[in-house]
């Protein structure tokens, strides 16, 4: 038989949990059963998404706690950036440890999804390696165990092309065998925009779906499934075709509208067409009106945002054009990103980490 290398076979790229949409609709508020808040530290956009069960019918997302750290941190490869982005984590994610009613001393369960030999797909397995483990010291020599730190193990299951076993069926195992009081997994997702790629940090008391984001349909990992509190911790890592090809016509027709809106400017006379060294940041008030946009994208120019994407991803997949792209960087921004991540989660399940001092542990 015929062995296949498919990339969606041998990866579990969950979806990206994107908070942007329910953040940019107007009709959202409390009384609908979405509480949407944001703020910023340190140069870290952090959102807060809390979703009852209105609030979950009404948007289709779970019922929970949703927190979105936004910093271009790993992108710009800034170690100052990358330390303060850490401390941010830690802080975040021990708030939402909490609020799940999990006790200093209760017992950790860290699980990395995915293929270690798939680089985007590499950050669970990289994040399990620089993690502090300390269960076997509990059992073993109880005696060395100083104030502050609780009991963690840490699992690596593999994905379900490399092992054949489903990865829910595997944690489900391990659950049972060790009898955790929470689990706490990473994972690479797949993303719904190209500028939170390797740019966000995602949390949720929601569980993930292994293999969402290559249309792989897996069992979940969450609280309904073990029967104790689950929190995953996602970052973007690569993008589809369809969302490169409908964000870059977004931005097409954002150029156009701040160029209509600028034209008559003394100063935009003396702007060099492209400056490969200027910074450009294109925002939704330059997007242009209907008339415009029709003009220069005809009638694909009046589509609305899911439209346009299910045109594309029609033309495309029967092509096998839908491709999964990540950047070329990308080798270097997961070995960052899995930093940062660790010592976040150091800092947030042990309060014997010193603060300041994640990236020593």
């Amino acid at each position: 038989m015929e062995e296949r290398f498919n990339y969606s076979i041998r990866t579990d790229l969950a979806l990206e949990a994107q908070e942007m949409n329910v953040k940019d609709d107007p009709s959202s508020s409390d009384r609908d059963g979405v509480e949407v808040h944001e703020n910023k530290e340190n140069d870290i956009t952090i959102t807060y998404v809390t979703v009852d069960e209105a609030g979950a019918e009404r948007i289709g997302k779970k019922p929970g706690h949703y927190v979105t750290l936004e910093s271009l941190a790993i992108r710009k490869q800034d170690k100052e950036l990358q330390e303060n982005l850490a401390e941010t984590l830690s802080v975040q994610l021990r708030k939402l440890v909490e609020a799940c009613g999990i006790k200093d001393m209760d017992r950790g369960l860290i699980v990395g999804l995915g293929n270690h030999n798939v680089t985007p797909d590499a950050l669970g397995p990289l994040v399990t390696e620089d993690v502090y483990v300390t269960s076997h010291l509990f059992e073993l020599h109880p005696e060395t165990v100083a104030e502050g730190w609780r009991p963690v193990s840490a699992v690596t299951p593999g994905v379900m092309g490399v092992t054949g076993i489903e990865t829910s069926d595997m944690v489900h195992g391990i659950i049972e065998e060790i009898k955790p009081d929470f689990v706490l997994v990473i994972d690479a997702l797949a993303s719904r925009s190209i500028n939170r790629i390797n740019a966000t940090i995602q949390l949720s008391d929601t569980g993930i779906h292994p293999g969402s984001g290559v249309g792989n349909k897996r069992k979940e990992i969450s609280r309904e499934t073990y029967g104790i509190p689950v929190i995953s911790i996602g970052v973007p890592t690569v993008v589809d075709a369809v969302t490169i090809t409908s964000d870059t016509i977004d931005y097409v027709l954002k150029h156009f509208g701040r160029e209509w809106r600028e034209k008559d400017r003394p100063s935009n006379a003396l702007s060099p067409a492209l400056n490969p060294f200027e910074r450009k940041t294109l925002t939704e008030e330059d997007h242009p009106d209907d008339e415009q946009s029709q003009a220069v994208m005809g009638m694909f120019g009046q589509l609305a945002e899911h439209e346009k994407k299910q045109l594309i991803k029609e033309v495309l997949t029967p092509l096998g054009h839908n491709l999964m792209v990540t950047p070329k960087e990308v080798d270097s921004f997961i070995k960052d990103m899995a930093c940062v991540i660790a010592s976040g989660i150091n800092g947030a399940l042990h309060s014997g980490v010193e603060d300041g001092r994640l990236e020593s542990y």
